[in-house]
């Protein structure tokens, strides 16, 4: 049986975490593994997280399963958090699904289902796992422009070009804020833009907010998002938690469906429900049970917005810092674009040969197309890592 495989193609950011590791300079960065990391380099619990965690397992008396739609308080909070009560309730149906990864993938499943092998549209560039998560259920995957990596702005005329030419019924994949691994996000005019075509030509967005809470705040972060949900009759999101409860092993995440009436959403849903049932049966409960205590208590709520802030507050210094390192030491504005970025990603532009010379000579690791995580930044040593990067520019 399995003398028929051949090798998978290697993980290129599993890749280059096991090449850090083996590398013995006590100087090394690691601006490549997609996690929040402290000025320690630390991705430690949260405080309201480590609290819930200890209520939920004063009160858990059962590891029974909770079902296919998962924690209530969990899928009612998040439901709150990421759309604020812009959508009618008999309109909207929520899952738990195993992280984000999860919910773009059920969600996938349920597309094929509603129109086998229909057509998504997803940005160039994206996350790299967008690709394989999506079109492994069976949709037709294809691009559309949105990153000049000279200005390290969104191409958005570009962008707009290329969606006049999708069909109806057709799917936009999204970005919900903190665009990865551009760090570009779109503005409100341009979401209110980007949902006025979506009406005009019958295309469905679907929309992944990873890192609500990164980027302006957690209001803020959902604006766009709101607003296009408070205008479309039909919509998909899928929603993780591992980054603003830093809960990544724990694998949280939930999938959001948006119909055009009460009728459709309960047959839209139960289909999602008989997808879950064929792919993991039961979602996983620790970490969403917690984030549900979170959400739902009001000092715990308060005291995990403060720290997510001062998360988001520092990768703001760092980006800041950056930028002007990099301005003294480079003698350009080239990569100003990164204070304006926001969330945990940007890209610099740089080539593979001058990423490759980096991780050579300085022990600097990112990934190949030059992306970078903020969040691994060292605070004290701005300076040394600008005079680096300016060291192998052209």
């Amino acid at each position: 049986m399995f003398e028929t495989l051949r090798p998978a193609a290697p993980d290129k950011i599993l890749a280059l975490m096991t090449e850090y590791r083996a590398d013995p300079r006590s100087e090394k960065v690691d601006l490549g593994v997609g996690v929040y990391r402290d000025q320690h380099g630390r991705t430690e619990v949260m405080r309201a997280v480590r609290a819930a965690e200890a209520r939920l397992h004063e009160r858990q008396d059962s590891k029974s399963y909770v079902g296919m739609i998962g924690d209530a308080d969990f899928c009612r909070g998040i439901g709150e958090l990421v759309l604020g009560g812009c959508v009618p309730e008999e309109r909207l149906r929520i899952c738990q699904a195993p992280g984000g990864s999860g919910a773009l993938r059920i969600l996938a499943e349920l597309i094929n289902r509603a129109k086998p092998g229909a057509r998504i549209w997803i940005s160039d560039p994206s996350w790299p796992n967008h690709v394989p998560l999506i079109g492994e259920a069976g949709l037709e995957t294809v691009s559309y422009p949105y990153f000049d990596a000279a200005s390290g702005s969104v191409r958005f005329d570009a962008m707009m070009a290329a969606l006049g030419d999708a069909a109806a019924g057709d799917l936009v994949l999204l970005h919900g804020c903190c665009h990865n691994p551009t760090g570009a996000n779109l503005d409100l005019d341009q979401w209110r833009a980007v949902t006025d075509l979506c009406l005009q030509r019958g295309l469905l967005p679907f929309v992944d907010i990873a890192y609500q809470g990164f980027g302006d705040g957690l209001e803020e972060d959902a604006a766009g998002l709101r607003l296009m949900a408070a205008k479309m009759p039909e919509m998909v999101i899928a929603s993780s938690c591992s980054k603003n409860f830093a809960v990544y092993r724990d694998r949280v995440g939930a999938a959001l469906l948006i119909a055009r009436d009460g009728e459709q959403a309960d047959v839209a849903f139960g289909q999602l429900l008989n997808v879950t049932r064929g792919m993991y049966s039961m979602p996983p409960d620790h970490g969403a049970a917690t984030v549900g205590i979170v959400l739902a208590d009001e000092a715990l709520r308060a005291d995990w917005s403060e720290e997510l802030e001062g998360m988001r507050g520092r990768m703001l210094r760092l980006r800041e810092g950056l930028a002007a390192a990099l301005r003294e030491h480079s003698g350009s504005d080239r990569f100003d674009f990164v204070a304006d970025h926001r969330g945990m990603f940007s890209r610099l532009g740089l080539t593979p040969e001058q990423v490759a010379r980096l991780r050579a000579e300085h022990g600097i690791y990112m990934v190949g197309d030059s992306r970078i995580n903020v969040a691994g930044l060292p605070d004290d040593g701005l300076d040394q890592l600008a005079a680096a990067i300016a060291g192998v520019l052209d």
